[in-house]
């Protein structure tokens, strides 16, 4: 046990996620429980280079567990990146007496996690992220309740899909990482699953959609994500120009922030106040320098400089079921 830590601080960073305040208010009660300050951090790296500190309490972070964003904000900060920025967020966080920090958020925030602790400041981080991109963890808070956001709006195209027999392009958040595109692709039973990690070319998805139009099918659904190369706009291009070929109109759906908002699901509020609650308790342990997540049902804790260095890969044993069940 360490004794050193008397006040923590907590920011959220990057785009925001369902679970952030659950995440938030279990690092507030956790700090508390083992009689430590609780502050929070607004807008995330920005507030931290602006000092805009709030002590927080266990009424501080009631009735928040429900709610969609974070109540502390977040916005990009690139003068964090710099040397002068690093130094300016240190200055700050020793000015307020600050002894650890827990930085809530996707890569951009594990990075930054990292430079503060090899800086010297005790820091640990938690994935939060619906892209799902960060290694160290099977999943990342927001994700399950991004994940039914999108089905929902799978659901309801399909229905008017149906209706006029068309095929819809879905686009969905994934610059580097498909994983949301795959999961709602298989989930929400999509013809074809475009995603950055699988090369695939135009032809390829007009193909797809003419032998669903043979097939007798009434729709075609396609889930492409927003990093996928062909891109969904390039996609939708190509097959409206095809479409005595493919036999299907061809529609552009863009989910974009929809899939950010709304309240967590309950397994994304358990995983949130799981995550938090570890945070601090590998902060109690004396460990810093890690990201705690949760891998096959346990709570583990890697090393910053491992979950920053690695790239995550989908399991393409998945990839092949989607293709498969397309049928």
């Amino acid at each position: 046990m360490t004794t050193r830590i008397r006040r923590i601080a907590v920011l959220t960073s990057g785009g925001d996620s369902p679970g952030l305040n659950a995440c938030i208010r279990a690092v507030v009660r956790m700090a508390l429980y083992y009689g430590w300050e609780a502050w929070g951090i607004r807008r995330g790296y920005t507030g931290l280079l602006n000092g805009e500190f709030l002590p927080l309490s266990s009424r501080s972070v009631s009735h928040i567990i429900e709610k969609g964003g974070t109540f502390l904000g977040s916005t990009p900060s690139e003068s964090f990146k710099t040397p002068h920025g690093l130094r300016e967020a240190l200055r700050n966080l020793n000015e307020m007496g600050m002894d650890a920090l827990v930085v809530i958020g996707g890569d951009g925030s594990m990075k930054g996690a990292r430079r503060l602790y090899e800086a010297g400041f005790t820091t640990v981080g938690v994935p939060a992220t619906i892209e799902n991109d960060l290694c160290g963890t099977d999943v990342a808070i927001g994700v399950d309740t991004a994940l039914n956001t999108a089905l929902e709006a799978i659901d309801r195209i399909k229905d008017t899909a149906s209706s006029h027999q068309e095929a819809f392009l879905i686009e969905l958040v994934g610059r580097k990482c498909g994983y949301l595109t795959l999961m709602a692709g298989i989930a929400g039973g999509a013809e074809m699953v475009c995603i950055p990690e699988v090369p695939f070319s135009l032809e390829d998805v007009a193909r797809e959609v003419a032998d669903a139009y043979v097939r007798g099918k009434k729709h075609c659904i396609v889930t492409v994500a927003e990093g996928a190369n062909p891109s969904a706009a390039e996609i939708a291009a190509y097959l409206k120009d095809r479409q005595e070929e493919t036999g299907f109109g061809v529609r552009l759906s863009i989910l974009g922030h929809i899939q950010r908002g709304g309240s967590p699901s309950a397994r994304d509020r358990f995983l949130a106040t799981r995550l938090g609650a570890a945070a601090v308790e590998q902060l109690y342990s004396g460990s810093a320098g890690v990201m705690v997540g949760l891998v096959d049902g346990q709570i583990v804790a890697t090393p910053l400089e491992e979950i920053t260095e690695c790239t995550r890969s989908i399991d393409e044993r998945y990839y092949e079921l989607a293709r498969v069940l397309a049928r």
